[in-house]
């Protein structure tokens, strides 16, 4: 927090980072997942809108026409470039601005930073194998033009970030954090800090990512394959390999034994206390703090399942302002995987103690999928909905608890009743990285 006077009100500051609007673009039922009511009315339900075609995939399913009415005046020399991220990250950042009563094209966003959390890769690469390919001394002017401009948006992780910038017309700080399904968690620190320290006003934070299905076919193939090689030479130290995809992941269940990916964008508007007053902005609510940790391990692709650095991230985030006494949720980042369960568990039961039984800790990624980077800026987003409407939401496809779990993962499809004004948020990346946000009410 920063050392600004006080506002008229308890602890309230200046710079205090509040949320004043979330877009999505995300799986739906039907109908991709554009604003917080869509959200709600399928994470609420615990509603799975994963499809399966040889492995379980969440799909936005974004037509052109849906593009175009929420962005109707995007230059076509640029959009006919655009890959599915740089649409997924556009239409959720303005459905965010809408929602916060924004303008991007009357100069709100202009002294805004822009940040954009990336973890894969796979929407980049036809742009980058096509100029790759193509031969110089053959190809015509036109096309050569053509390409150059799909190279310069999509080549790289930035890609995003680049386009939304355009949009917004900004002049302030603009850049992508990549580090996995965490980045985006990373980037709403980022934003915290820079509004806390007085350099911007306002945030624009996204997360996007594109899981190709393809990919995930061959690595299915690829694993069944080298399976019982593997386990000849598996050493202790040493991860079991990815569970399959062919069946429904289910978080915190004693069945979970998979992943399932999905593809999409959340956009989460952050601003000042005091810009967002001056404005008339509905609060959803406050980031206070985010803090990352590493498990410090020499194998890139393990975690530790003690959860010891999940717990050092918490209290980081905790500090000398807060006990862990006030926190009764916390929103997990279960992707199915029985190892993140694993350390999720032992991390909560030391901080929690024997109250952990009574915490209650639930994850969403079984209604869209482990989509990457957008998970933090989901966790976020879905938190404050569920802290300002007073309901848990259930842990989507979790029906049977697994016997190792230290809290209540709201299993079922209905939500349950909880007053509170403090929630924690958690986030991973492969090779041991944590990520932990603390969010509150608007006016604690």
């Amino acid at each position: 927090m920063s050392g600004a006077a006080p506002l008229p009100g308890g602890g309230r500051h200046a710079r205090d980072a509040v949320v004043t609007g979330i877009g999505f673009c995300l799986p739906g039922d039907g109908h991709p997942v554009f604003t917080a009511d869509d959200l709600w009315n399928i994470a609420s339900r615990g509603a799975s809108c994963l499809t399966q075609s040889n492995a379980y995939y969440g799909s936005v399913d974004l037509s052109d026409a849906m593009f175009d009415e929420h962005l109707p005046d995007i230059v076509p020399f640029f959009s006919r470039h655009y890959t599915a991220a740089h649409r997924f990250g556009l239409v959720s950042m303005a459905q965010a601005c809408s929602d916060a009563e924004l303008d991007p094209y009357s100069g709100d966003l202009a002294d805004a930073a822009i940040l954009a959390g990336r973890g894969g890769i796979d929407a980049n690469i036809d742009s980058y194998l096509a100029v790759l390919r193509a031969d110089p001394d053959t190809i015509r002017v036109t096309e050569a033009m053509e390409l150059f401009v799909a190279a310069e948006q999509a080549v790289t992780p930035s890609d995003v970030a680049l386009v939304q910038g355009a949009l917004s017309r900004s002049k302030g700080p603009n850049f992508t954090v990549s580090c996995g399904c965490a980045s985006s968690a990373v980037q709403i620190g980022n934003a915290r800090r820079l509004i806390a320290g007085g350099e911007v006003d306002l945030a624009v934070v996204t997360g996007v990512d594109i899981f190709s299905v393809k990919l995930i076919r061959n690595i299915q193939r690829l694993l069944q394959g080298a399976q019982k090689t593997y386990e000849i030479i598996r050493s202790d130290d040493m991860p079991a390999l990815l569970p399959s995809f062919d069946s429904l992941m289910r978080p915190y269940d004693r069945r979970a034994d998979c992943i399932n990916h999905g593809e999409g964008s959340v956009t989460v508007i952050m601003e000042s206390r005091e810009h967002a007053t001056r404005r008339g902005a509905h609060l959803y609510g406050q980031v206070l703090a985010q803090a990352t940790t590493r498990d410090g391990l020499t194998n890139p692709l393990a975690s530790d399942e003690t959860g010891r650095e999940l717990v050092s991230a918490v209290r980081r985030c905790l500090a000398d302002r807060w006990e862990i006494g006030q926190v009764p949720y916390v929103h997990g980042g279960s992707d199915g995987n029985v190892v993140v369960t694993a350390f999720e568990a032992n991390a909560i039961k030391e901080l929690y103690g024997s109250a952990a039984q009574d915490l209650l800790m639930t994850s969403q990624e079984g209604c869209f999928g482990h989509n990457g980077a957008p998970a933090g800026c989901l966790g976020v987003a879905l938190t404050l909905l569920m802290m300002e409407r007073g309901q848990v939401c259930p842990t989507a496809n979790c029906e049977q608890p697994a016997d190792n779990l230290t809290f209540d993962p709201v299993p079922g499809v209905r939500t349950r009743p909880l007053d509170f004004d403090y929630a924690l948020s958690f986030n991973y990346q492969v090779g041991g990285v944590k990520s932990a946000i603390l969010l509150a009410s608007p006016d604690v």
